[in-house]
């Protein structure tokens, strides 16, 4: 059941420019979510299924965060102070489970928590300005290309367009999804506020791993 988002999106962003602070349902994930991200998720747990029909409902994201010990299910586990709001695109219900598909839209800042009696978290946080685009440099053009090698071995389908390889912004958070970095590592790219610093840790990291021509 596919959902038009660009309205959706387009008013997010716009609240994220007129508001310090918002509240926002948690789903700590072991993953991290960018920007321009797609997320697939299968959720069964009754909080999660109530927090995808509020935000369904009330055309509002959720916002995703890594978790820093324990698991995905069960009781709330403790988890990183920046993740990322997500848009709901695309859900359906198959054998009792719901399957969504979800957009990284922006950064924000925890900068408190409740639990509520269900056990969902909910945050009161602030957004994190968004990266405006930065022209890649000439030196890290092989980045680029070996970015464009995945994404076709992938499928092209799996990437939100446009597909800016000449924009450092995308081009580094995609690879920092992309590539085989510990979860850690991937928190420090989210968290990092300038793209020629990103570009430049993941160059050193694939030319380290003799991956760039």
């Amino acid at each position: 059941m596919p959902l038009d988002i660009k309205q959706r999106v387009s008013d997010f962003l716009h609240q994220a420019r007129c508001h310090e602070s918002f509240e926002i349902p948690l789903f700590p994930l072991k993953t991290v979510l960018f920007p321009g991200g797609k997320l697939s998720l299968k959720i069964f747990e009754p909080r999660y299924m109530e927090m995808v029909s509020a935000c369904l409902r009330d055309k509002k994201p959720f916002g995703v965060c890594l978790i820093r010990d324990g698991e995905e299910t069960g009781k709330p586990a403790p988890h990183a102070d920046t993740g990322c709001a997500a848009e709901i695109t695309d859900w359906g219900m198959q054998q009792g489970v719901l399957n969504i598909q979800a957009l990284g839209l922006q950064r924000f800042h925890i900068e408190d928590v409740r639990i509520e009696p269900n056990g969902l978290i909910v945050a009161r946080a602030a957004h994190i300005a968004s990266e405006p685009p930065q022209p890649l440099p000439a030196g890290h053009k092989a980045c680029a290309t070996l970015l464009r090698r995945l994404i076709e071995h992938l499928g092209v389908e799996r990437f939100m367009p446009p597909l800016n390889y000449d924009d450092a912004v995308w081009v580094s958070y995609r690879l920092a999804e992309l590539l085989p970095l510990k979860l850690s590592v991937r928190q420090n790219m989210l968290e990092m506020n300038d793209s020629k610093v990103r570009i430049e840790i993941l160059h050193s990291f694939l030319a380290q791993q003799g991956l760039l021509a």
